[in-house]
């Protein structure tokens, strides 16, 4: 079975322009901008402005144009953290490379009884019970002990590639917080146009620190997820879907990017 007809089977990928970009779309589909393969490369010059974005979606996370730091939507606000865990709010005339966005509307809930680390928690959302569809869209708000965080300087031409960049990457600890966590898990064969498995930011409850998470510590919380099937994904020129399987060095790329 090729790529193109495992996505089909299981999720329903739909490609456009960014010129095709309206509202009015079903809440349960997710938006993508581009692929992390792309981004991957060095793609780094955004295409649809956070004013498009939010016809697509209230929740989610991405980059901004020239990977200036890391992007977190909560609640139809898109935020901003800084190379040190500083968070501002986005204007809507800049432009994202890289972001993935859902109408949140949650179907279920797990609780989380701390203290749960990252794996346990996760752990959790796996064993929920539901049939959880091929994405899941993840909300978990709570009090946290820690929250090991990370965020990229803006980037110049000539770009290079993101696994160097993420070599120069500020990691940074968020200490005792009430705050929330936004993502999305995607299946281990959509690895090179989304990241397989888990992908979260974070931002606290005063909207001041954020980032992209590496680890965390749950004291308590409560985690609401969504399932989807449907993924409109959006291709810049030059930009393609996929092909079939994943090399080896794109998915060590991808570990290394994502996760540290």
């Amino acid at each position: 079975m090729t790529f193109e007809e495992r996505m089909v089977r299981s999720l329903h990928v739909g490609t456009m322009a960014a010129s095709d970009l309206t509202g009015g779309h079903d809440h349960r589909t997710l938006f993508q901008a581009s692929t992390i393969a792309a981004l991957l490369e060095g793609r780094y010059e955004g295409d649809v402005t956070f004013a498009e974005l939010a016809l697509q979606g209230d929740t989610g996370l991405g980059t901004l144009d020239e990977l200036d730091w890391e992007m977190v939507a909560l609640d139809g606000e898109f935020f901003r953290a800084d190379v040190d865990g500083n968070v501002n709010r986005i204007d809507p005339a800049e432009k994202t490379p890289f972001a993935v966005v859902v109408e949140f509307d949650p179907d279920r809930t797990v609780e989380l009884p701390g203290p749960l680390d990252r794996d346990q928690a996760l752990s959790l959302l796996d064993s929920e019970g539901e049939d959880p569809g091929p994405v899941v869209a993840i909300r978990i708000d709570g009090e946290f002990d820690r929250i090991e965080a990370r965020s990229v300087p803006r980037q110049k031409k000539p770009y290079r590639p993101l696994a160097e960049v993420v070599e120069g990457q500020n990691v940074f600890t968020i200490g005792r917080c009430e705050g929330t966590l936004v993502g999305f898990r995607f299946p281990d064969w959509s690895e090179g146009i989304e990241v397989a498995g888990y992908h979260l930011h974070f931002v606290d409850r005063d909207r001041k620190r954020g980032g992209h998470v590496l680890d965390f510590t749950i004291l308590e919380g409560e985690a609401s997820l969504e399932s989807s099937s449907e993924l409109n994904v959006e291709l810049p020129p030059g930009v393609e879907l996929g092909s079939e399987g994943v090399a080896a060095d794109v998915h060590a790329a991808i570990d290394k990017a994502e996760r540290g």
